[in-house]
Order: structure tokens, then C-alpha cells, then sequence
């Protein structure tokens, strides 16, 4: 009896049900209930699983298993075999390979028992990626050859192009990438008439990938937006994540980080959601490898250890060790020595196992550096000795010099500065034919060290500076802010040995005004860069820099581009290839050469000039914006020593003080004081008497350690502290000598840097717009309704604004063209990332990322909240924290606070300031009159000197 034909196509409300299905005998269930044991609804599951496999992954797969279900129950192998094939592809396209592959062996044999050459060449075809991916590259190319002797009889040219995009996948796999190029352009141009959307993505998105080793960026990144243009039209999810990916590492490649994170940050989300295992697993790879060289190290173990779980379950052996050596340096990096020389153990022998020829004597010289950081010597040396001998003869003369001068490090550290020297001289002078200011940089650096331990500071002062002038020429090519900060992590210390031999020389003026310059040099570069910027208007990407600037620009990202494409192809799975390195080497000595030209050409006038270089500001500069009754200290860091520069109008002097760790002791024992005002009012009140006697002795000890030798110095009636390290987290205006604290004696303000004191003081724009005033009380503080209220009348046709309607908008624009802004809320530090540090709004919490956004042009803004002046303080002495942001949002200076206020005392004290400003006294001076009012009813410090006047003061 004929079967009568289904006359309707399954619905989405059925094929739903049957994807969550979980197991066979829930999918048998139902099929035998909905009578869906039937030939016709087999073949329809399958074509709709084929058409979804690269939209909705997982879904695809559900629907193949009833399919296989049915063909098995009705004995039907064509059936049978088609659903095999998808679901072999589906379990390739979440990267698991070798299932995938068995699906696609058990299909070709029905099809060659069937004698079904059509669908054996069709099954053929993707079973030689997965092939390809587990390194059985014999049988892949014999695959194709067999699915290109089918359909050449059939005459299939569509299917022919598909089988050439594969053979180009082996010779890329195999890096022979002009063949594996000519092999994409060939399928590209058959399968245009064929309108195969899908198979001319993946050609473009391949043709990508040899684009990017044959070192043609705009190329590669035309192919890939094309292709993911492509496959956003078809609705094909996870080869758009794919072509989302390479364009990131196309990024990542020309040293644009921050647009390289943030692309391969949303597309492993994509990922998550689409179930693309294998480029998930990238993604975590590449961002680890981003953060290790920004020294972003928990970021970095946490990437590196996912990519490391999700190459393993993959079974790709060579990934996963290199996401495994990644999470060893990014825990040495953390100074967790133990468990990262664990790591690399456990990695060495699995890149041995891969045939890869460098990345065991790679993990070697790892392991040293490991060894060497925990004193460790001799193994230390061994292990670096075995890796020079390979390096020394290898297409990697950068890991060469690294071992020579690790060897240095070892042997300066055992007083063997002669083997020191020579090591060190080994590899100057490989990097004379090198491109690679970091190296030289740590050698010339290290030479410096060596040197100055041998008595001879001439010379040692030369390589400091050359060592200086090497690490600025790599900051200034660095693009971001944050990426400059982390960047500096552990690369200040030449800026301490300059100030060292320079104080040397302590009969030398110039000599003392070059000290001051290094220590300026050190000191919140980033944030004085961004401001000088921000005061320019000048961006990247301002379509009105002259076009040799761009093409500075566009130089340095080349070079970015050849130094990763020469470090890839040296570490690579398989051996080097001399030719390619040759290659790449010699178009790097070109750009480089062109870059060079380029600098030259940069006329002085040119206005754009100034985005290229940093910002710095002279000695002369700073001095002009003191006024004549005031001084600047600086405070640096020299060898765990601290040092201060008295600067006024008419001299400069540098003294040496404490040891940092006495210091550091002095204000914990502070600091535990401050505590007990958490304990509640009722037991600071019972003992009121001995905490302040406490306070003050810890306070009088600090002073006699950072003040007392400089006031002899200091002829002044206002100071501008400028602290460093640990001193950013002291009141210095709360220092006892023993009978007054320090701010009976001077009005004071703080600042930065002096460049960032001297730029606060030369900005002119004011608003002209009435002065704002916002408050946010709530019941944990619900004096701060009583406090603008006080503000409000103090300050002169002032606006007020409280409750939801203090929002952030209203911030936005009525705070643009405000004379002066007061924020009365809660703030939050964090401390785990301060750069997410905020304060409260009506409707939302501001945030510093949220700051950069605003414009300003306050006189003074005021953030009277708990802890809106704590930063946390970054390599470089950068400060991370609402202070950054509302210097660069305009604000010519503010009024913020070191720890949480108490809410009574904060108000009076709010109250006060605003009074002596009505009364026409300068910023400094209200400040200091309003907290010795206040004294005489909060004696502690805890009450009155939370507070901190930062920018311009007087």
C-alpha cells in the first residue's frame, strides 16, 4: 500500500519539544506517541538540523538524534547516513573533533556499502577539517583527493570549490600560506555564480587568515568584514563570532589593545551563548596573552586557566600547553613561585610530546627567571646556560639576549660583577642589529646596576639614561591610559637610580634640578598626559592631525604588527621557517627605517606633535605657578628611602629622610586609632581622652620622621604637599609637633605631581553659570539634606537640588558652565578596582569611567562623602580614584575626603567652609580657618581633617 504524503512541514512548537528532549528513550517516547516514525519526517529533521547547524548549534544536534532515531527504527541507511554526517559536523563545529570525525567515518562507509558516490564525496568534504585539526594531515589530503575524483565525474563545481577551501586549510595548517591563498581565491571566484553565501565566507574568512601571515593587514581585515557581513545576512551566528574573533586578534596583532579586548570580550560571550567551544577557547587565550604583557596578572591566570580547561576537553595538546605556561607567568608574575614552577613541569613535556622545537628551552628560560626571583642561583643558571645553548643558534636572538642577561642578573647577584659585565656586554651587543626597545632597555638598565656597584657612577649614569630614554620611547607608543599604568608596573626603578647619582653631586645646582626632573619624571605621568591632552582637544582619531601624524600613527601600529608576526612564527607549532623570518625582519627594518624619516619631518610647529611625545613641564614652570608665600614639598622614593624636594620661587632644595618601612609602620599604628571610630559613639566617647593622646603621638612621630627636617627650609604661609607611595593616604595637615598640628602653622593643599599642580593653576576657563548644589541624604545620613541646606545660604544665588532630582543629568548639564559644584552623598572605593571607585546620584552611582565623560568648568568642586578622596595608588605613582576623574572632567580644583566622614561633623564643617568663602577668603585659607573652628568641637582628627583641597588653591 502506498504511504500517503505529510501534508504539512513539521511546526516550531514540535521541533521545540523534541530539542529538549534529553536522552533516547524520552526521543523514542515521543516519536512513538506523535506517530513520527516515518521516512519523511527523518529527512525533514535533518534538512532543517543541516540548515540551523551554524545558527543554533546545539539545537541542530537535538533534532539529528531523532532523525538517527527513525532512520535506525525504519532500517533506513541513506537516512541514516545523511544524519551521521550532520551530527559529525555539528560536533566539529563545537570543536570536538575526534567524535566528530567517527560520526563522519561510520557515514562514508554506508554511503560506499550504498555505492552512493554523490553522498560519499559529500561526507568526504567535511570530514577533512577535523582531520586537519588533529594533525593527521596524510589523511586529509587523501580525503580530498577522493572527494575531488567523485565530483569531478559528477561535474559538481560547487562542491569542488568547498573540497579546494579544505586543501587550502591543509597547506595553511602546514604554513604554506601562498598556496593555501591561491587555493581560497580559486574557490572564491567558482563559487560566485553560485550565490553559496556560507562557502564564500568561509573563503574570505580563510583567505584572512594567510593575509595575516603574509603580513597584509588591510587585506585580512577587508576579508574578514566581508565574510562576517556575509554571514550576518544568513543569520550564520558562529562564523560570525569567528570573523568577530579574527578581527580582534587582527587588533591585538597591530598593538591595538584596549579595541582588541573589548572585541574578544564580546565574542566570548557570543560564544557562551552559541556553544562555539573552540573559539571560546581562543578568545581566553588571547586576552591572557594581552594581560601578561600589560601585567594585568590575575586577569591573566583567570583567561589562561579557562583556555587551559577548554583546549583540554578539546584535545588540542599544543594550545593547551600554552595556556597552561601562560597561567605559570601570570603566577610568577603574582609572585607565586612554587605553583608556577609546578605549571611549567607539568607543560614542558606536553609541548615535547607536540614535536614543537622552542617552546621547551622557552619553558627553560621561564623557569630561571622563576628560580632567580627566588634566589635560587645555581638552578637558576643551569637551566638558563641549557637555554642559550639553543637560543644562541635558534631564529630568536630576543630570548638569546634574554638569557645572557638573566645569567648577568644571576651572576651580579653572586658578586661576579665581572661575568656580570661580560654577559651583559653579550647582549648589547646582539641588540645592536635588533628592533627592540624593551631588551634594551633591561640591558642598558642592568649594565647601569652593574657599574654602579663597581664604584664607576659616570658610566653608570650614561646607561641610566640611555635605559631612560629607551623607556620613554616605549610609553609614548603605548595608546591609553590604563595601558600606560599597568605598563609602568616595575620599569620606574631607573628614575630612582638617576635621582641616586644625581644627589651624589650634592654641590651641583643643575645636578639638583635634574633629580627633581627624574622624580617628576615618576610621578602620575599618565594623568598628566591625559590632562595635558584633554586640555589640547586633540584625540587619535581627530581628523584634522596633519597626515604625517597619522602616518606616525600608522607606522607604529605596522611595527606593533611585524615584532608579533616575527614572535608568532618563532614560537609556532611547527618549525621555523627561516625564509618567513627573513621576510618579516627585513619589512620591519623598513617600516622602522620610515618611521625614522617620519620623525624627522615632524616640523615643531606642527600642533598634533604634541599627541606624540609626553607631557612634561619644566622646573622653571612649576616654580612660576607657586605664589610668592608659598612652598612646594615633594615626596619620592630612592632605594626604600624616602627623599623631599623643597621647591619655592627662589630655590630648590632635595633632603634625604626616613626609611619607607618606618614610615609605613608609624601610620598602621594611626591607621588602628582611626578604626576605633568604627566601633560606635559611645566607645569613642568613654575614651575620648586616650585615643586622641595616641593619635597625636603616632602623628608627632610621623612629623619628627617627614617634616621636621624641612621646616628650616620652608618660609612660607602655604604648602602644596605632594606625597608618593603610602604618604598618599596621610593628612599631613593633621602632623602634631608635639604642641600645634601643621595646619595652625600653614594653609595646605595637595597635588599629584607638581606638573599636574602647575597645570591646575594655569587653567583660566570659569563658568559662568550659578553655582550647583546637590545632596543625596538618605537614612544613613540624613544630616546631608541639613547640610546643602547650610551650603545653599552660605553661597551666594546658588541652585539646589535634592533627593531622586540630584541626577546624574542634571550633573551633566546644569554642572557644564557651574561656577562651583557641592555634592553632598555617599561615595565608594573600591579597592579591589578603583577605577570603578563612585559617588552616589540620584539616580544612579557615578563611577570614574563616568567622569571622563562630564565637562567642567568648576573653580572648585566639593564631594562631601565617605572616602571621595582615597585612590589607590598604581606603578608610577598613578592615583586611581575620583581624583582623576574630575581633574580631567575640567574641575580647577577640590575639596574631597581621606576616610569615611562622620555625618555631624562633616556638615558643620561644610557649613563653615562656605561661610569663610563668603566671606572672601581663598580656598586654602577658608579650609584652614573652617577646620580649626571645628576643632573646638571635634578635637580628634578623625572629624576635622578628613578633608583635602587638591588642584588650584589660591
Amino acid at each position: 500500500m502506498r504511504r500517503a504524503p505529510r501534508k504539512a512541514p513539521l511546526s516550531e512548537k514540535l521541533l521545540g519539544e523534541l530539542a529538549s528532549l534529553k536522552n533516547a528513550v524520552a526521543r523514542s517516547r515521543f516519536l512513538a506517541r506523535r506517530k513520527l516514525y516515518d521516512e519523511d519526517v527523518a529527512k525533514e529533521l535533518n534538512d532543517i538540523a543541516r540548515a540551523r547547524l551554524r545558527v543554533d548549534t546545539r539545537q541542530a544536534l537535538a533534532l539529528v538524534e531523532s532523525a538517527i532515531l527513525i532512520a535506525r527504527h525504519l532500517g533506513n541507511q541513506e537516512v541514516l547516513g545523511r544524519a551521521l554526517r550532520s551530527k559529525g559536523n555539528g560536533l566539529s563545529i563545537l570543536g570536538d573533533n575526534r567524535r566528530g570525525l567517527a560520526f563522519h567515518t561510520r557515514a562514508i562507509k554506508i554511503f560506499r556499502r550504498m555505492g552512493d558516490q554523490t553522498e560519499e564525496a559529500r561526507t568526504l568534504i567535511p570530514s577533512i577539517q577535523p582531520l586537519i585539526l588533529l594533525g593527521r594531515y596524510d589523511e586529509a589530503f587523501e580525503a580530498a583527493a577522493a572527494a575531488k575524483r567523485i565530483l569531478t565525474e559528477l561535474g559538481d563545481v560547487q562542491r569542488l570549490a568547498h573540497v579546494e577551501i579544505n586543501v587550502g586549510n591543509i597547506y595553511h595548517r602546514q604554513d604554506r600560506f601562498e598556496e593555501g591563498l591561491a587555493c581560497y581565491e580559486r574557490a572564491y571566484e567558482a563559487l560566485i555564480p553560485f550565490r553559496d553565501s556560507e562557502g564564500l565566507a568561509v573563503a574570505l574568512y580563510n583567505m584572512a587568515v594567510c593575509l595575516i601571515t603574509l603580513n597584509n593587514f588591510s587585506r585580512a581585515l577587508a576579508s574578514y568584514q566581508r565574510a562576517r557581513e556575509m554571514c550576518v545576512e544568513q543569520g550564520m551566528a558562529l562564523l560570525v563570532t569567528q570573523a568577530d574573533y579574527n578581527i580582534a586578534y587582527l587588533y591585538y596583532l597591530r598593538g591595538e589593545y584596549g579595541r582588541a579586548i573589548e572585541m574578544l570580550r564580546a565574542t566570548r560571550e557570543e560564544c557562551k551563548r552559541n556553544g562555539d567551544a573552540y573559539v571560546l577557547a581562543l578568545c581566553d587565550f588571547d586576552l591572557s596573552e594581552i594581560y601578561l604583557e600589560l601585567n594585568l596578572s590575575t586577569e591573566a591566570l583567570e583567561t589562561a586557566h579557562d583556555g587551559y580547561e577548554r583546549f583540554q576537553k578539546l584535545g588540542m595538546g599544543y594550545e593547551e600547553a600554552k595556556c597552561q605556561a601562560n597561567e605559570a607567568m601570570a603566577l610568577s608574575q603574582l609572585g607565586k613561585a612554587l605553583p608556577a614552577l609546578e605549571l611549567f613541569a607539568q607543560a614542558r613535556p606536553k609541548f615535547v610530546r607536540e614535536k614543537n622545537l622552542v617552546w621547551p628551552w622557552l619553558i627553560d628560560l621561564y623557569q630561571a627567571l622563576v628560580l632567580f626571583g627566588e634566589g635560587r642561583l645555581f638552578e637558576a643558571r643551569r637551566l638558563c646556560v641549557r637555554a642559550a645553548e639553543f637560543f644562541d643558534t635558534s631564529f630568536l636572538p630576543g630570548k638569546a639576549v634574554l638569557c645572557h642577561l638573566l645569567s648577568a642578573r644571576v651572576s651580579l647577584r653572586s658578586g661576579e660583577r665581572a661575568a656580570a659585565r661580560s654577559e651583559c656586554a653579550r647582549a648589547l651587543k646582539r641588540l645592536e642589529t635588533l628592533d627592540a626597545p624593551v631588551l634594551r632597555y633591561q640591558a642598558e638598565f642592568l649594565m647601569g646596576q652593574i657599574e654602579q656597584e663597581s664604584g664607576d657612577s659616570p658610566r653608570a649614569y650614561e646607561c641610566f639614561q640611555r635605559a631612560r630614554e629607551f623607556l620613554e620611547t616605549l610609553r609614548s607608543s603605548l595608546h591609553g591610559e590604563e595601558l600606560r599604568i599597568t605598563f609602568m608596573k616595575n620599569r620606574l626603578e631607573v628614575y630612582e637610580c638617576l635621582v641616586e647619582l644625581c644627589m651624589q653631586e650634592n654641590g651641583s645646582r643643575n645636578r639638583v634640578e635634574e633629580s627633581f626632573g627624574y622624580m617628576e619624571m615618576a610621578k602620575s605621568r599618565s594623568l598628566a598626559e591625559l590632562l595635558v591632552q584633554h586640555g589640547r582637544g586633540t584625540l587619535p582619531s581627530d581628523p584634522g592631525q596633519s597626515g604625517l601624524v597619522r602616518r606616525i600613527r600608522e607606522l607604529r601600529e605596522d611595527l606593533n604588527w611585524y615584532y608579533r608576526r616575527l614572535e608568532n612564527e618563532q614560537l609556532s607549532k611547527e618549525a621555523p621557517s627561516r625564509q618567513r623570518i627573513e621576510k618579516l625582519q627585513k619589512e620591519a627594518l623598513a617600516h622602522e627605517a620610515e618611521l625614522v624619516r617620519a620623525f624627522r619631518e615632524v616640523s615643531s610647529s606642527d600642533p598634533d606633535q604634541a599627541a606624540i611625545g609626553p607631557a612634561s613641564v619644566s622646573l622653571e614652570r612649576i616654580r612660576g605657578c607657586l605664589p610668592a608665600d608659598a612652598a612646594l614639598i615633594e615626596y619620592f622614593c630612592v632605594r626604600d628611602r624616602f627623599i623631599a624636594a623643597v621647591v619655592t620661587p627662589e630655590q630648590l632644595e632635595i633632603v634625604p629622610l626616613t626609611p619607607v618601612p618606618r614610615i609605613a609602620n608609624l601610620l598602621r599604628l594611626y591607621q588602628f586609632q582611626m578604626s576605633k571610630f568604627g566601633l560606635g559613639g559611645e566607645y569613642t566617647k568613654s575614651f575620648e581622652e586616650p585615643i586622641l593622646a595616641a593619635s597625636q603621638a603616632h602623628l608627632g612621630q610621623i612629623y619628627k620622621e617627614l617634616l621636621a627636617p624641612l621646616r628650616d627650609r620652608v618660609r612660607a604661609q602655604h604648602l602644596v604637599i605632594v606625597p608618593h607611595g603610602i604618604l598618599h593616604y596621610l593628612p599631613f595637615h593633621a602632623l602634631f609637633d608635639g604642641a600645634r598640628y601643621l595646619i595652625d602653622s600653614f594653609s595646605i593643599s595637595y597635588a599629584p605631581s607638581g606638573t599636574i599642580f602647575a597645570h591646575c593653576q594655569s587653567k583660566s576657563a570659569v563658568g559662568c553659570g550659578a553655582p550647583l548644589i546637590l545632596g543625596v541624604p538618605d537614612e544613613r545620613a540624613p544630616l546631608i539634606l541639613e547640610e546643602v541646606q547650610a551650603v545653599a545660604k552660605a553661597v551666594e544665588g546658588s541652585e539646589l537640588i535634592v533627593g531622586e532630582a540630584a541626577s546624574s543629568a542634571v550633573l551633566r548639564e546644569k554642572g557644564r558652565h557651574a561656577r562651583s559644584i557641592h555634592i553632598a552623598t555617599h561615595g565608594k572605593f573600591r579597592q579591589d578596582n578603583p577605577m570603578f571607585s563612585a559617588i552616589r546620584l540620584g539616580d544612579a552611582y557615578l563611577s570614574l569611567y563616568d567622569l571622563y565623560q562630564l565637562r567642567l568648568e568648576a573653580d572648585l568642586v566639593t564631594l562631601s562623602g565617605c572616602a571621595t578622596g582615597m585612590n589607590a595608588v598604581s606603578p608610577g605613582d598613578e592615583l586611581l580614584g575620583l581624583i582623576r576623574g574630575l581633574l580631567y572632567a575640567g574641575a580647577r580644583s577640590l575639596v574631597l575626603t581621606l576616610w569615611d566622614v562622620h555625618d555631624q561633623s562633616a556638615a558643620a564643617f561644610m557649613a563653615k567652609f562656605y561661610q569663610q568663602r563668603s566671606r572672601g577668603k581663598s580656598k586654602a585659607l577658608a579650609l584652614q580657618t573652617a577646620m580649626q573652628e571645628l576643632r573646638q568641637d571635634y578635637p580628634h582628627p578623625y572629624h576635622w581633617a578628613p578633608f583635602l583641597l587638591i588642584g588650584r588653591t589660591l
